[in-house]
């Protein structure tokens, strides 16, 4: 018999999964239902125990079960163990270090396995910086999709961006501060360098920061070094043919991209594709305002 096997034919009552949003900065955001459920659980899977241990004596709480570490290297064997517990009747309670379990943080894992293993999963709704960073960005907020983290390697990252460069939806992204440079300057090539964004700085913290622009612009304020925990929410496609763009704003488009270091026939390329205007017409405005 499996081990598998063995779960799903435990006769007694199965436990409970609750994923926990924490706090993203500031402790006293922390949902009023979160101290209980920290007191009340069997067992309190945390990705980080030191930074647990600081939320609990920030709300004035203790853990009333066994705590035990949850993260990226030991999730798949502690999932196994965490299934275990839940199949015959424990109540585990997940956090991350900040927002929801399993939004770029560890918990898909144990969350598909308990659903798979017929254990029922809740949730402690909290602080998130997907949409805290989204609503304090200025850009559409009716449609959007999250991306996570882009990829490290600059390869993969720019092919990454190019199949979303013609998503309509806002774009959400998470980034480290010492990469954020690099990616700005990639969604800029990609997107185009005049597509506005917001980069959302240590939200809920005593240092936030929202800075809003064009993505050329944000790329080169980054440039000169950012800390701190990073949300980048991006304006989504423009919709070919939706506005008129006059031959003067076209020209512009184009000088700002060879300013980026662009060649002019990348980026009136570019501007056309973004304008949803044949080339041609793109090339006759930059010539004119070349000619003025």
């Amino acid at each position: 018999m499996t081990e598998e096997t063995q779960y799903t034919a435990y006769e007694g009552e199965l436990g409970t999964l609750v994923l926990a949003g924490t706090p993203i900065g500031d402790p006293a955001d922390a949902p009023p239902r979160l101290g209980g459920e920290l007191e009340a659980a069997d067992i309190v899977a945390a990705e980080d125990t030191r930074r647990l241990r600081r939320l609990t004596q920030a709300l004035g709480v203790q853990t009333g079960g066994r705590v035990v570490s949850y993260f990226e290297g030991n999730e798949t064997v502690r999932t196994a163990e965490l299934i275990k517990e839940l199949v015959r009747g424990a109540r585990v309670l997940l956090v991350t270090d900040a927002g929801m379990p399993s939004v770029s943080d560890p918990g898909y894992r144990l969350v598909a396995a308990a659903v798979e293993h017929g254990v029922r999963v809740t949730a402690v709704p909290g602080p998130s910086a997907v949409l805290t960073a989204l609503a304090l960005s200025g850009l559409p907020v009716d449609r959007f999709c999250f991306e996570g983290f882009p990829p490290r390697k600059p390869g993969e990252r720019s092919a990454r961006l190019r199949e979303v460069a013609e998503e309509p939806r806002t774009l959400v992204y998470f980034e480290s501060p010492h990469r954020l440079a690099a990616t700005l300057t990639a969604m800029a090539e990609v997107f185009g360098t005049e597509r506005r964004a917001a980069v959302c700085r240590e939200l809920t913290k005593t240092y936030e920061e929202v800075r809003r622009g064009p993505l050329a612009e944000l790329a080169r304020w980054a440039a000169q070094g950012v800390r701190g925990e990073i949300t980048v929410v991006v304006e989504g496609a423009p919709a070919a043919g939706t506005a008129e763009v006059d031959a003067q704003e076209l020209a512009r488009r184009v000088a700002a991209r060879e300013e980026a270091g662009q060649r002019r026939k990348e980026a009136i390329a570019e501007v056309a594709k973004e304008a949803g205007l044949p080339k041609r017409n793109v090339f006759d405005a930059v010539v004119a305002a070349k000619a003025d």
